[in-house]
């Protein structure tokens, strides 16, 4: 059974990205791979904007374990697109993160899906609880009461 798109409603951040012509590929919508990137984008820009991430200096840092996304309606060059983000699950050392792409104006999502992030120290890759700043930060985007079991 396929699931079903979720709503803007179902989400608690977002960031707009715009589309490039370089994102359609030779079917002539954005190709799948750059949804990837969009998921990145808006956990990394949530993660900054609040101070809890230095792409260069912090000595904790996430690494991806997990992801999914699932397509349910084409995005195209010059569509306008926002990424939507919510904390689904938070661990010791682990985030899961729920996201996805709405285009336009439309208020189903054209794909969703999911990126688990483990915490690791970064000059070891040694796994680390959650600094307490990055908590705070994630414990303020609501985790909806029908969150999977914690990753």
């Amino acid at each position: 059974m396929r699931m079903a798109a979720h709503r803007r409603a179902d989400y608690a951040h977002f960031h707009p990205i715009t589309t490039r012509w370089l994102d359609n590929d030779a079917y002539g919508h954005v190709n799948n791979v750059v949804y990837y990137h969009w998921f990145d984008t808006i956990i990394n820009e949530l993660l900054i904007s609040g101070g809890v991430l230095d792409i260069v200096d912090s000595s904790v840092i996430g690494l991806v374990i997990e992801s999914n996304c699932t397509y349910f309606s084409p995005v195209a060059f010059p569509d306008r697109i926002t990424a939507a983000l919510r904390v689904a699950a938070l661990g010791n050392s682990s985030i899961r993160y729920e996201l996805a792409i709405f285009c336009n104006d439309d208020d189903l999502a054209a794909a969703q899906g999911y990126v688990v992030h483990v915490c690791v120290e970064r000059a070891s890759r040694q796994s680390t609880p959650i600094p307490l700043p990055m908590r705070s930060l994630l414990q303020s985007i609501p985790i909806p009461s029908f969150a999977p079991s914690q990753p």
